[in-house]
């Protein structure tokens, strides 16, 4: 059954889906990019632990999202993770597969 999402939940899924991104985005292009894109990289970087550390100020005691904190935010943190993790895990498989097939081709 689909339940409505309120503005806790969905504030909490778009910063950590964010924070991910850039993290994971900026790590690759840090590690692989080369001069301007190096130090591009690494801005994204910082700019994933940055909104991370947003988001945990937020919900820490007191913050804005406190009562959304005990109202179940680590279920949502928990089911947020996983989900990012099997989107990248599916994403990963299907480009790693297409250039599988570019290179052979």
């Amino acid at each position: 059954m689909i339940e409505a999402l309120d503005l806790g939940t969905f504030v909490t899924i778009l910063l950590l889906a964010f924070a991910f991104v850039l993290l994971i985005a900026g790590a690759f292009t840090a590690y692989f990019g080369s001069g301007k894109s190096r130090k591009i990289g690494a801005g994204l970087l910082v700019g994933g632990i940055v909104i991370g550390i947003v988001w945990i100020l937020l919900v820490r005691t007191g913050g804005p999202l406190d009562t959304f904190l005990q109202a179940g935010v680590v279920n949502v943190i928990v089911q947020s993770i996983l989900i990012l993790l099997a989107a990248f895990i599916g994403a990963g498989a299907a480009i790693g597969l297409f250039l599988l097939a570019i290179m052979k081709s």
